[in-house]
C-alpha cells in the first residue's frame, strides 16, 4: 500500500469518541467509536485510532490526512478548568468582564446570577493609557508603569495573559508595547490580545472573548503538544487539521495560536457533513440535529450553505440569549442544549426533568454497567426496547436491560406513583419537548418555516428521536446519513480549510467611503493571507467578503454579503441594495431612503479540499444484511408495547419501503420509525423518512 491510501478523521465527545476511516482509492468508509477519556482526551484518540487501524490492517504511516474536531476548548471554559490567567486593561475599565450588559436574560427572577467569570477581580491589572474610537492615541503609555505590570505578573505565577484595551481595534499600538515588554521578560507565558483575536468594537464582548482566548489558551497548547507528539510517535508523517467553530480546517499551529475559534469544533463539522448529504439529495433547506451522549446540537442551512454567526455565547443558561459568555468569532450557527442520550432524569416538583446534567462517559448510563445510579435517556429508550441490549456499540457493548429497569422504576417511577412504562417514557418525551423548544428557536424564531426544511439527524441519540421531533414541527421528512453514528467525524473529510478576518471601522455606504474601503480589504487580506501561508496546498482558494451594516442611527447590525469584483460606486449601490433585501427578509420591511453605514468588515478565504469525500457509495454489505426479527418496543399510539419490525439499514435496499413502527439498528446508531412513516434508503445508503402528518 502507498503512503496516500487513507484518511482518519476523530471527534471527540463528551461520552465518546467517533472515527471514520477512508481508502482514498475505494471510496469507503469504516467506522469507529470508544468511550471518550475527558481528563485526557488524547488517551482515547490514540487507542482508538489505533484499534480502528489495526483491525483494518493499515499502518499508521499509510495515513495520508488526519482531522480532528475537540471539546478541549469547550470543556475548558464549562468546567471552569482553564489556566491561571491574568486581564489587562484600560485604567477604569477594571470591571467591564464582571459588569457585562445591562440587559438581564430572565426580567423578574430576582435571584439572576451572571456567568462565572473566567478570572478572578484580583487578577484585572489596569494601565494609564487611551486611544480614541478613531485610533488616535490620547494618552501614550508610561515606560514605568509597563515594568510595574511587568513585575506584578511575574510574581504572581501566571500562565497566561489577556491584553484588551479601549479602542484597539482601531490602533494596536499599546497592546502590541504590552504583549513585546511581558513577553522578554516573561518568555515561557502565554499571551492573547484583543487586536489580533478579536478586533472590533463593543468592549464587553472584545474582553469576553480575549479573556476566553487566555483562559484556555495553555489548555489546548499542551493538548495540541501531546498529540503531535505521539502521532509522530507512532510514524505518522502527516500534519494532522483541526476543525474551527466557521466549520474550516487550520493547522495545529493556528489553533494553538487562537484556540478561542475552535470552541464549536466538533458541532461544527457535524453541520458541514449535513450540507454535503443535503447537496448530494437536493435538499437545500435543512435543520441539522445532532444528538449525542451529553447534548443536543441544532443548527440550520439555508440554500445549501450553513448558517455563519459572526458571535456567539457560551454555556448558556437554558439557551437563553444573554446568559452565557459571549465570544467574538466566527462560528456555524448553532443552538446547544443538555440533552444527550447520558443526560439524567430526576423528579422535580412531582414532574420529570431531564438534564442538563449528564452522567457523561464515566459512569455512564446505569444500563453500561459501570456504576451509575441515576436513569438518564439512554436507560428509558432500553426500557421502551428501542435500544438493542445485546448490540450497541456495534456489538462492542452490551447493555444491562435489568438495572436501567430498577433505577428508573426506583428514581422516576416509584416517587410518581406511575407505571415503570409510564416513566420511561415520560424521560423520553420531556427530552423531546426540550429539543422540540430549542428547534422552534432555530427554525420559528429565525423566520425559517420548518415545513419546508427536511431535518438531518446523527449522533449516536439523534435518529433515535428525530421522526417525532420532526412530527412536533411539522418537517417533512427525516434524513439519517449512512455513518450517521459518527456524523462529525464524516464531516471532518468533506471539510474545506476556512479563514477569515474581521476588524470595525464604521463608515457609510457612500461614494467617498470607497477608498476607506479598500484600505480595509486590503489589509484584511494581508492578515489572512499570513495565515493561508502556514496551510500545505493552499492554492484553489475562495474569497467571500461581508459587512455587518445598518441603518444610520441603529444600534447592532444584520450580515450583508457584498458582490465580487472591483470596489468601486457599482460595488457600493449593490452592496446597499442587498442590504434593504436583506433588511426585509429579517424585519418584514425596510427604508430604501434610510442612509446605511457599516460597522464590521470580514473576509473569508476557503480553501477547497476534497468536495467528493462523501459523494461515493461507500455503502457495502455486511455480514448483518438483511437482519430482520421483531421486538416488543413502546408505542405511544397504542399506549403500551407492540411487535415492531427490527431490520438493519442493508435490509431497506431488499425491501424497498419499511412503514413503522420499525427500528432500524446501525453499529453507530439506532433509527426508531413510529407508526405511518415509511422509510427507504438512498443509493448511497442514507436513510430517508417520510413523515407522516395527521393533518395532511
Amino acid at each position: 500500500m502507498s503512503q496516500t491510501d487513507y484518511r482518519i478523521s476523530f471527534d471527540t465527545g463528551g461520552t465518546f469518541t467517533d472515527f471514520a476511516l477512508q481508502n482514498e482509492k475505494t471510496g469507503a468508509f469504516v467506522f469507529g467509536k470508544v468511550p471518550s477519556t475527558n481528563l485526557d482526551p488524547s488517551i482515547a484518540v490514540l487507542s482508538g485510532m489505533s484499534s480502528l487501524l489495526n483491525a483494518e490492517g493499515v499502518d499508521h504511516g499509510q495515513l495520508r490526512g488526519l482531522y480532528h474536531a475537540t471539546t478541549v476548548a469547550t470543556n475548558a471554559i464549562l468546567e471552569r478548568r482553564g489556566a491561571k490567567c491574568a486581564l489587562v486593561t484600560t485604567k477604569g475599565f477594571r470591571d467591564i468582564f464582571m459588569i457585562g450588559r445591562q440587559k438581564r436574560h430572565e426580567t423578574y427572577d430576582l435571584h439572576l446570577d451572571k456567568p462565572q467569570p473566567l478570572t478572578l477581580r484580583k487578577n484585572v491589572f489596569e494601565v494609564e493609557e487611551r486611544v480614541s474610537h478613531s485610533g488616535e492615541v490620547l494618552k501614550p503609555l508610561n515606560q514605568g508603569e509597563i515594568e510595574a505590570l511587568v513585575s506584578k505578573l511575574k510574581s504572581n505565577g501566571y500562565q497566561s495573559v489577556a491584553i484588551c484595551l479601549m479602542h484597539s481595534y482601531a490602533n494596536s499600538a499599546h497592546e502590541q508595547r504590552l504583549a513585546d515588554a511581558i513577553k522578554v521578560e516573561m518568555p515561557e507565558i502565554l499571551i492573547s490580545i484583543s487586536s489580533e483575536v478579536s478586533p472590533k468594537y463593543r468592549e464587553y464582548e472584545r474582553t469576553s472573548t480575549v479573556l476566553a482566548d487566555a483562559y484556555i489558551k495553555p489548555i489546548v497548547d499542551q493538548y495540541i503538544n501531546r498529540m503531535s507528539e505521539s502521532l509522530a510517535g507512532k510514524g505518522v508523517s502527516q500534519d494532522f487539521l483541526v476543525m474551527q467553530s466557521n466549520g474550516g480546517l487550520v493547522t495545529p499551529n493556528l489553533s494553538q495560536r487562537f484556540p478561542v475559534r475552535i470552541v464549536e469544533s466538533g458541532p461544527a463539522a457535524g453541520v458541514e457533513m449535513c450540507a454535503v448529504i443535503g447537496r448530494l439529495l437536493n435538499e437545500t433547506h435543512l435543520l441539522t440535529f445532532d444528538m449525542g451522549g451529553t447534548t443536543a446540537k441544532l443548527g440550520a442551512i439555508d440554500d445549501g450553505v450553513p448558517a455563519i454567526s459572526p458571535t456567539f455565547e457560551v454555556d448558556q443558561v437554558q439557551y437563553r440569549p444573554g446568559s452565557g459568555l459571549p465570544l467574538n468569532i466566527s462560528s456555524i450557527e448553532l443552538l446547544e442544549i443538555g440533552a444527550g442520550g447520558g443526560s439524567i432524569a430526576t423528579v422535580d416538583t412531582g414532574v420529570i426533568k431531564v438534564g442538563p446534567k449528564s452522567a457523561g462517559a464515566e459512569p455512564g448510563p446505569i444500563c453500561y454497567g459501570n456504576g451509575g445510579e441515576e436513569p438518564t435517556i439512554t436507560d428509558a429508550n432500553i426500557v421502551l426496547g428501542y435500544l438493542n441490549p445485546d448490540y450497541f456499540n456495534g456489538g462492542a457493548m452490551t447493555l444491562d436491560l435489568e438495572a436501567a429497569k430498577a433505577g428508573a422504576a426506583e428514581r422516576i417511577a416509584k416517587p410518581l406513583g406511575i407505571a415503570l412504562e409510564e416513566a420511561a417514557w415520560g424521560i423520553h418525551a420531556v427530552a423531546n419537548a426540550n429539543m422540540e423548544r430549542a428547534m422552534r428557536i432555530v427554525s420559528i424564531e429565525k423566520g425559517r418555516d420548518p415545513r419546508r426544511y427536511a431535518v438531518v439527524a446523527f449522533g449516536g441519540a439523534g435518529p433515535l428521536h428525530a421522526c417525532r421531533l420532526a412530527r412536533s414541527l411539522g418537517a417533512p421528512r427525516v434524513i439519517v446519513p449512512y455513518g450517521a453514528g459518527v456524523g462529525s467525524a464524516l464531516g471532518l473529510l468533506a471539510a474545506d480549510s476556512r479563514l477569515d478576518a474581521s476588524t470595525t471601522r464604521i463608515l457609510p455606504l457612500q461614494k467617498d467611503a470607497i477608498p476607506s474601503i479598500k484600505d480595509i480589504f486590503k489589509q484584511l487580506g494581508e492578515r489572512v493571507s499570513e495565515e493561508l501561508s502556514a496551510l500545505k496546498d493552499a492554492e484553489d482558494v475562495e474569497w467571500d467578503r461581508a459587512i455587518y451594516a445598518r441603518y444610520v442611527g441603529q444600534g447592532y447590525e444584520i450580515r450583508v454579503d457584498l458582490p465580487d469584483g472591483e470596489i468601486d460606486d457599482g460595488f457600493l449601490e449593490s452592496a446597499i441594495q442587498t442590504f434593504h433585501e436583506a433588511y426585509k427578509q429579517n424585519y418584514g420591511y425596510c427604508q430604501p431612503d434610510h442612509p446605511v453605514e457599516a460597522a464590521d468588515w470580514n473576509l473569508t478565504a476557503t480553501v477547497k479540499r476534497d468536495s467528493t469525500a462523501l459523494q461515493s457509495s461507500s455503502f457495502k454489505a455486511t455480514a448483518r444484511d438483511a437482519v430482520r426479527a421483531k421486538r416488543r418496543a413502546y408505542c405511544p399510539e397504542a399506549r403500551g408495547f407492540v411487535d415492531h419490525e427490527i431490520l438493519n439499514r442493508a435490509a431497506l435496499r431488499d425491501l424497498g419501503e419499511v412503514v413503522g413502527p420499525a427500528v432500524i439498528e446501525d453499529d453507530e446508531c439506532t433509527i426508531v420509525v413510529p407508526s405511518k412513516d415509511k422509510a427507504t434508503i438512498s443509493d448511497r445508503g442514507d436513510v430517508i423518512i417520510e413523515i407522516h402528518n395527521e393533518a395532511s
